[in-house]
C-alpha cells in the first residue's frame, strides 16, 4: 500500500489529517507537481486525471480523490468515526463536507489558482477576473460557516469530521492564496484555534 502524494498540497494534506486523527499510518512517494512530475507516463498509467494524492493498493488497485481515499480507511478503521454516525449523521457529515468542499475550498482554490503567478503553466488558462471573483465567495462562504459555528462546536455537528478537516485546510490554503485571516468571523476563529490544535492537524 502505497500513498502518492505532493505533501505540501491542500488535497494530500486532507488525507494525512485523516489518517493522522485514524492513527494509520501508510508509506507515502513524493511527486512535485509544480515540476511536472503529475504528467508524467508513469504517474499517468496510475492517475489519468494527473492529480494528487492516490492510493495504490497491494494488489494494484489505484483509488484517488481525496474523500475517496478516506472512506476506504474509514471502512477499514470505522473508530474514531469521521464520517458520521447513523443514517442521519452521516448524512448531515456528508451534507457539511460537500458544503465546504463545493464552496470556501473550491473559492480559495479558484483564488489560488488563477492568481498566483506560479500557478500559471497548471491552470491554463488563467483567468484573472475569476479568481477576483472568488475573493467576494471566500468571504461569503466564511459568513455562512461563521453562523453554522455560532450554533455547533464542530461544523457538522457535536463531533469532529471530515467536513473539519476540508474547511482547516481550505482556510490554512488563504495564507499561499494571499487572502487575509478570517479574523472577522469569530466563531469561525473559535472554531479555527480547537481544530488547529489537534495534533492531526502539524501531521
Amino acid at each position: 500500500m502505497l500513498i502518492i502524494e505532493t505533501k505540501r498540497a491542500p488535497n494530500p494534506r486532507r488525507v494525512t489529517i485523516f489518517l493522522a486523527e485514524k492513527g494509520i499510518d501508510v508509506p507515502r512517494e513524493e511527486r512535485d507537481l509544480m515540476t511536472g512530475d503529475l504528467r508524467l507516463d508513469d504517474f499517468s498509467a496510475v492517475n489519468p486525471w494527473q492529480r494528487v494524492p492516490v492510493l495504490v493498493l497491494d494488489d494494484g488497485t489505484a483509488i484517488s480523490e481525496s474523500v475517496a481515499i478516506c472512506r476506504y480507511f474509514e471502512e477499514l478503521q470505522p473508530e474514531p468515526p469521521l464520517f458520521g454516525t447513523g443514517a442521519v449523521g452521516k448524512a448531515e457529515v456528508e451534507m457539511w463536507n460537500r458544503r465546504v468542499e463545493l464552496g470556501l475550498f473550491a473559492a480559495v482554490a479558484s483564488v489560488f489558482r488563477h492568481l498566483h503567478p506560479r500557478m500559471a503553466h497548471l491552470e491554463v488558462p488563467q483567468v484573472t477576473p475569476w479568481g477576483e471573483a472568488n475573493k467576494e465567495k471566500v468571504n461569503a462562504e466564511l459568513t455562512k460557516l461563521d453562523r453554522r459555528l455560532a450554533e455547533s462546536p464542530f461544523i457538522a455537528g457535536p463531533a469532529y469530521s471530515i467536513a473539519d478537516i476540508t474547511a482547516l485546510v481550505a482556510i490554512d490554503f488563504m495564507k499561499p492564496a494571499k487572502l487575509a485571516a478570517p479574523d472577522g468571523h469569530a466563531n469561525v476563529m473559535r472554531w479555527y484555534r480547537e481544530v488547529a490544535a489537534r495534533p492531526s492537524a502539524s501531521a
